[in-house]
């Protein structure tokens, strides 16, 4: 399947974990990096109070959620993290996979700047705003389309998508307001991989 039609299906959460092992890769200003993504959760309006297009809702910020398969929703976060989604599902579907980590291939000294890390650790890019902004990703490049054959922004899908045996599901990060959404298995990791973010276990009280 190619990365066009995988991202305009509806069921994000499909997506959200057929994205593991994807090869993300931005030039911004002429500096080339990249990625494996080990880790995405999967946002699913209008049902989902976890997304910020939850019961259809059309702001400013959320009308690029609204927006063709494959465009870049990306927002800040407490004013301080740009965090970076590609938008999924048929047109005007508020459907997005965030991305929550990666694990670097190509111009990791690049990347050591933009995070100002001195050593190679996870630390660069094991959480969504280290990772964007280890790749350059800011809120610039919110609307982008990442289909385009001239983006800044592209993914190289797997060949063949990881097992089920070789990814763990589990609640997403962040969003104890979203009630029993809260609790849906719809943050997605690649087993045992070292890049992914923290916490490793999120635990909401039920409602």
């Amino acid at each position: 399947m190619d990365l066009h039609r995988l991202l305009e299906r509806d069921d994000v959460e499909i997506i959200a974990q057929r994205l593991l092992g994807t090869i993300i890769s931005t030039t911004i200003n002429d500096q080339f990096t990249s990625g494996i993504i080990v880790e995405t959760e999967a946002y699913k309006a209008p049902e989902d109070k976890g997304s910020h297009a939850f019961n259809s809702l059309r702001t400013k910020r959320t009308e690029t959620l609204f927006s063709k398969p494959g465009t870049a929703y990306v927002y800040l976060c407490y004013g301080i993290h740009h965090l970076f989604n590609i938008v999924t599902g048929p047109k005007d579907t508020p459907h997005a996979v965030l991305f929550r980590a990666i694990q670097p291939i190509e111009g990791i000294d690049i990347m050591k700047i933009r995070r100002n890390q001195k050593g190679v650790t996870n630390n660069i890019t094991n959480g969504p705003g280290k990772l964007s902004q280890a790749l350059g990703i800011l809120t610039d490049h919110n609307g982008h389309n990442t289909l385009s054959s001239e983006s800044l922004i592209k993914l190289q899908l797997r060949d063949t998508p990881l097992n089920k045996d070789q990814i763990i599901s589990s609640p997403r990060v962040g969003i104890a307001y979203a009630g029993l959404a809260a609790h849906w298995p719809w943050r997605f990791r690649i087993k045992d991989n070292p890049w992914t973010s923290l916490p490793h276990e999120v635990r909401y009280k039920q409602t």
